[in-house]
């Protein structure tokens, strides 16, 4: 690791998640380096567009230099290239808001989002960040994974952001044999109170590449009439999808005892 780099990620992190504006000081107890080390990376980062001083307050916010970086991932995503006109397609059969997935650390990130058809208000979610234990995406995911990493998952950090999120290991282990046995996830208000979803994973031909869901009202997504449907629809989709990802038919879709 090259210290230097990894003292400026942490401070990219530390705006991103610390609020819109940093000061020097903050950073520096935040990063737990001196601040004349701080001052510097910020003046480098500054330099690269990755970070902008305000000229009243001299705090720090990330720049536009991020989003340009962040739009040529997903323009060179693979999953999420290969699942645009799927996940319409989903989006109208479901009739409901879709979302495509890749994991990254513990944390699941949406790198595509289909809206639900209907001309309401809907706020883009590309670029949210969800834990893994908490969302149907994550845990189509994790199911599938080599069960070194799987446990590794299972013994980290396991997020509470409802009062329905799990967070007990044993009890996401025989939920994610479940996920392995049926090739489907769900999620009932347990990243967002009033919101569930049905996910599926997706593979390439290396394994889980990531997942497919639809997101909803909980009495829509999981209501007994639509659920079943739902379930088809995502699972057909997801195998589509990895179809065209390289994984070949039936995917690498492995049942777990």
């Amino acid at each position: 690791m090259v210290q230097s780099v990894q003292r400026a990620v942490r401070v990219l992190r530390e705006l991103a998640a610390g609020g819109p504006r940093l000061g020097v000081t903050e950073l520096a107890e935040r990063v737990g380096v001196a601040k004349p080390t701080v001052h510097a990376l910020l003046r480098t980062l500054e330099g690269e567009g990755l970070v902008v001083q305000d000229s009243e307050t001299g705090r720090y916010q990330l720049g536009p230099g991020l989003l340009l970086l962040g739009n040529a991932y997903l323009d060179t995503q693979e999953l999420r290239a290969r699942s645009l006109s799927w996940s319409d397609t989903l989006a109208t059969r479901a009739d409901e808001a879709v979302w495509v997935a890749v994991l990254t650390g513990d944390h699941v990130f949406v790198v595509h989002h289909a809206f639900r058809p209907e001309g309401v208000v809907q706020i883009l979610e590309v670029g949210a960040s969800i834990p893994w234990n908490t969302c149907a995406l994550g845990k189509a995911i994790v199911a599938f994974l080599p069960p070194e990493q799987r446990e590794t998952l299972l013994a980290g950090d396991l997020s509470a952001l409802t009062g329905s999120s799990i967070t007990d290991p044993a009890a996401l282990s025989r939920q994610l044999d479940e996920v392995g046995r049926t090739g489907h996830a769900l999620e009932n208000q347990e990243s967002a109170l009033g919101d569930a979803g049905i996910a599926a994973p997706v593979f390439d031909r290396n394994g889980v590449a990531g997942a497919i869901g639809v997101i909803g009202p909980v009495e829509r997504v999981l209501d007994e009439a639509a659920r079943q449907d739902h379930i088809v629809a995502v699972r057909e989709v997801a195998r589509q999808i990895s179809r065209e990802l390289g994984a070949g038919r039936g995917g690498a879709r492995v049942a777990r005892p």
